[in-house]
């Protein structure tokens, strides 16, 4: 059994446009210690990420603590929503996600639709499971691309259990595998250390 635990990253400063870049608020900061707290006994063997700063960031006091390289996989990173960054500050942002959510190819402009999320999250995470068979690793995420990834594997999982976790931040999701085959998902509310 393959052990996954995917980090959604904790609150990150939406003020910084650059998707890349942008770091997590000094309550992430806080808030990351909870991902740490959580992990220490789950006898990790490998961290992965997103390339991008919040979810590098939100793993790092963890894998610094118990001495693992962050391994950055770049097909991990998040949903490029458009070129126009400003989409984020449109009151319709919640209603550009629910057309997403309702048509998987559906995007704007340079950005991209969920099926291309999904496609390259699940590419990268199959190489994962290959070369740590029998492990318990860390992934570092995002929102959108976690759960496209548990659509993947639960196809009833949609728009509504997305927007009941897009202010939950971090956020843990727990997929055990059989080869590539996923057995198990636990979601995990950190702050209310609850399934």
């Amino acid at each position: 059994m393959t052990t996954v635990y995917f980090i959604r990253h904790a609150e990150s400063d939406i003020s910084v446009r650059d998707p890349q870049t942008r770091p997590l608020t000094p309550k992430g900061l806080k808030d990351r210690l909870l991902v740490t707290e959580y992990l220490r006994d789950k006898n990790i063997s490998a961290v992965y990420s997103s390339p991008f700063k919040r979810a590098v960031d939100t793993v790092t006091d963890f894998a610094e603590r118990y001495g693992h390289a962050i391994k950055e996989v770049y097909d991990l990173r998040e949903r490029l929503s458009d070129g126009n960054s400003s989409l984020m500050e449109k009151k319709d942002f919640f209603a550009f996600i629910k057309k997403q959510w309702d048509d998987f190819s559906y995007t704007l402009s340079d950005g991209e639709c969920l099926n291309t999320v999904q496609k390259r999250n699940i590419d990268s995470l199959n190489e994962i499971l290959i070369q740590n068979e029998n492990k318990n690793i860390v992934i570092g995420t995002h929102g959108t691309a976690l759960s496209t990834i548990i659509n993947h594997y639960d196809k009833s999982y949609g728009y509504e259990d997305f927007m009941a976790m897009v202010d939950i931040m971090p956020w843990v999701v727990k997929m055990d595998f059989i080869g590539k085959n996923c057995e198990g998902i636990t979601k995990i509310n950190l702050f209310k250390n609850t399934v």
